[in-house]
């Protein structure tokens, strides 16, 4: 008889993921199975696996894992949904921590929101020219729990995200980890656009928690935001990124947004 693995699909603003509690470590080859479960047509389809374990220093570990099957340090969106399942499936309070790469991350859960504490952003680079393929792009660089690249852009709705994301993820100035890339419209001083294209998905996707962050962080950096500031993603959808400013650095960054659990169900291994 094949094994049954129940799983959770759920999205945060836009970003899909397959949820599984893995506190019996049902699931042993986290790549692989992460690779066959995110696959579009041939698996569940999610832009990543989040498998919820048992934790030590935490109430939970999450181990996060891309669609191409790579393990990410952290997700803003991700972790949004691991905390709604973790209250409201599996029976954790309204604020479960989780252990990730990243650090220890605390949560606040509500109806259909949730609230992430993430990490104080390190490694803020100002701006710099890059050249690619297609021209020269100024940018600036902030790690929210994972790198990521913010580049500004007047008409983002006509701009080649896939393109030129995908050319500024591979440069070698990123490597040998590459880098999310972000690119941002400012709407006004507590309002951005921001579309992404993310590492490990290798492609736009429709959110991105810790890019939406570093947007934010930037934006106001660069005394071109004010938080909290509201951002808008792909999908159309809002999450508000909130923080304390310092004269060149920012902390208690908030990450608050809706949640969407669109289903339960079972895989067959």
């Amino acid at each position: 008889m094949p094994k049954k693995i129940t799983f959770y699909k759920m999205c945060g603003t836009g970003n899909d993921f397959v949820l599984i509690d893995n506190r019996k470590k049902i699931i042993k080859k986290r790549k692989e199975f992460a690779q066959k479960i995110c696959h579009r047509h041939t698996g569940i389809g999610g832009d990543g696996l989040i498998l919820i374990e048992l934790g030590r220093k935490a109430d939970l570990i999450a181990r996060i894992f891309n669609a191409d099957g790579s393990e990410a340090e952290m997700c803003g969106n991700g972790m949004r949904c691991a905390a709604w399942l973790a209250h409201y499936v599996l029976g954790f309070t309204k604020s479960p921590s989780f252990t990730t790469i990243a650090g220890i991350i605390t949560t606040t859960v509500r109806k259909n929101t949730a609230r992430v504490k993430l990490p104080d952003p390190t490694d803020f680079r100002d701006y710099a020219p890059l050249e690619v393929k297609d021209g020269i792009f100024y940018f600036y660089f902030i790690n929210t729990g994972v790198p990521h690249c913010v580049i500004f852009e007047d008409n983002l709705d006509e701009f080649p995200v896939e393109k030129i994301g995908r050319e500024i993820r591979h440069h070698p100035h990123f490597q040998p980890c590459g880098t999310n890339v972000n690119f941002v419209q400012i709407r006004n001083k507590k309002t951005i656009y921001v579309r992404t294209y993310e590492r490990g998905v290798e492609a736009e996707t429709l959110a991105c928690g810790t890019g939406a962050t570093a947007s934010a962080i930037i934006s106001a950096l660069i005394q071109k935001g004010v938080p909290p500031i509201t951002v808008i993603t792909k999908s159309g959808e809002s999450i508000i990124v909130s923080f304390k400013m310092h004269t060149f650095s920012v902390s208690n960054v908030f990450l608050e947004g809706p949640v969407k659990f669109i289903c339960e169900g079972q895989l067959y291994q």
